[in-house]
C-alpha cells in the first residue's frame, strides 16, 4: 500500500510540478517577419552518412525553402558508402537553394562523426558570413515556410537557439507503441516550457532541427566543445545555455523524420544506442532510473490488480488512481501524434519496454559495444584536451 501511496504521490507532483510536461500546446511562438529587405542570410548544414534511402524525400524539402533572404545547404557527406552524396548532387539539378556537397573524411580521435561533419559544414559556411545556421539532419522534411517560421521566431523572441521536435513517423504497430511515448519521456526529462525561461537551468534541443545564431556557436565553441557528445542536441544546448544564451524547443507541425522504424529491433537500436550515455555511464544512475521507472510506470497496475485481489482497497485505490493519472497525462501525446486513446493505457508496458532498452544499452558498453551507429562504435567519452 505504501509504495503505492508512493507511486501516487510521485504522479501528483509530475502532474502539477514539472513543468506541464504533458501539455502539446508549446509550439513555435506567434510569427511577426522582419521587413522584406531585413532577412538575414542563413546557411543550412546537413550531416550524412549513408542516407541514400531517406534524402530523396528530404533534401528537396530544403532546396524549395520558400525564403525570402539569402539561403543556401550545405550537405556533408560522412564516409557514406551507399552513394548519398551522388544522389544529393542530382537531386540539386532540379533547382532550388545553392546546394554544395563536400566530405571531410574520416573523423580524428575524440570525434563523433556526426560533430566532425557538422563542424566542416560550419567551417565551409562561415566564409559566406550567415547570421543563422541551420542545422538539420538528412532523415527531416521541412514544410516549404519552415527555414521561414524559424528565423522569424527567432527574430521575435530574441532566441539563440529556435528547435523543433521533429515529428516522427508512426505507421507500423510498433511505432504506435514506441514512438509517442519516446518524445513524452524526453519531454518528462526536459519540460519545454523550462528550457525556455531566461536564468533557467533546464537545456535540450531536438537535433534533427536546430537553428543556432552564427556568433552564439562561436561563442560557445560549437561544435568543439561538444565534439565527443553521443546525445549531441542536449550537449550544443547545455553549452549555449551555459553562456546565457535563450533557447526554444517545442513541437513540430511542418517538420516531419522520414526514417521508418518498422520493426521493435530498429526502435530498439535507436534507444539503446544513446540511453547508458544520457545516465552518465553511471551504474548508480543506472539503478536508480531503473528503480524510478519501476516504481512510478509498472508499479501502478501491479498494485490495483494486487489490491483488488488480496482485499486491499487502499492499495488498489492509490495504484488505480496513479495509473488514471498517468494514463491522462498521455492522451495529449496520442492526439499529437493522432493515435488511437485505448494505447494510453498501455503505457507500463512501453516504459518496461524502454527499462529493457536502457538495461541494454549498459550491457553493450560494458560489452566494449557501446553507442554504435552506422558502423561507428563511441565508448564511454575520456577527458579532451583543450586544442591550442
Amino acid at each position: 500500500m505504501w509504495t503505492a501511496v508512493g507511486s501516487l504521490a510521485a504522479w501528483l507532483w509530475l502532474l502539477l510540478c514539472q513543468g506541464f510536461f504533458w501539455r502539446t500546446d508549446v509550439r513555435l511562438p506567434p510569427r511577426t517577419e522582419p521587413a522584406p529587405g531585413d532577412w538575414p542570410a542563413v546557411c543550412v548544414v546537413v550531416p550524412a552518412r549513408d542516407e541514400a534511402a531517406v534524402l530523396g524525400r528530404s533534401l528537396p524539402s530544403l532546396l524549395a525553402q520558400d525564403y525570402p533572404g539569402r539561403a543556401e545547404v550545405f550537405l556533408v557527406d560522412d564516409g557514406s558508402s551507399d552513394g548519398t552524396g551522388e544522389l544529393a548532387r542530382e537531386l540539386a539539378r532540379h533547382g532550388g537553394l545553392p546546394l554544395t556537397v563536400a566530405s571531410p573524411g574520416e573523423p580524428p580521435a575524440g570525434w563523433t562523426g556526426k560533430l566532425w561533419a557538422v563542424r566542416h559544414g560550419i567551417a565551409l559556411a562561415r566564409a559566406r558570413e550567415p547570421e543563422y545556421l541551420l542545422l538539420t539532419d538528412a532523415d527531416i522534411a521541412h514544410a516549404p515556410d519552415s527555414l521561414r517560421r524559424l528565423v522569424a521566431a527567432a527574430r521575435t523572441g530574441g532566441f539563440d537557439v529556435v528547435s523543433q521536435m521533429a515529428r516522427l513517423r508512426v505507421k507500423s504497430g510498433w511505432e504506435r507503441l514506441v514512438v509517442p511515448a519516446f518524445v513524452y519521456f524526453f519531454a518528462q526529462l526536459y519540460p519545454f516550457r523550462r528550457i525556455g525561461r531566461r536564468g533557467g537551468r533546464t537545456a535540450a534541443a531536438a537535433g534533427g532541427c536546430v537553428l543556432l545564431r552564427a556568433e552564439t556557436a562561436e561563442r560557445a565553441r560549437i561544435p568543439e566543445a561538444i565534439r565527443q557528445a553521443v546525445i549531441d542536441d542536449v550537449a550544443l544546448a547545455r553549452a549555449v545555455k551555459g553562456g546565457g544564451g535563450h533557447i526554444w524547443l517545442g513541437l513540430a507541425d511542418r517538420v516531419d523524420s522520414v526514417r521508418p522504424y518498422p520493426r521493435l529491433d530498429d526502435l530498439w537500436r535507436m534507444v539503446s544506442r544513446s540511453a547508458y550515455a544520457q545516465l552518465r555511464h553511471n551504474p548508480l544512475l543506472l539503478a536508480g532510473t531503473v528503480a524510478g521507472l519501476a516504481l512510478v510506470y509498472l508499479l501502478p497496475p501491479v498494485a490495483l490488480v494486487a489490491g483488488v485481489a488480496a482485499g486491499d482497497a487502499a492499495a488498489a485505490l492509490a495504484g488505480g488512481v496513479a495509473w488514471l493519472v498517468m494514463t491522462a497525462t498521455y492522451v495529449p501525446m496520442l492526439r499529437y501524434y493522432r493515435q488511437p486513446l485505448w494505447l494510453a493505457p498501455l503505457l507500463p508496458g512501453t516504459a518496461f519496454l524502454y527499462l529493457l532498452m536502457t538495461v541494454d544499452s549498459a550491457v553493450q558498453h560494458y560489452r566494449g559495444r557501446g553507442a554504435a551507429w552506422k558502423g561507428r562504435t563511441y565508448t564511454r567519452p575520456e577527458a579532451v584536451p583543450e586544442e591550442g
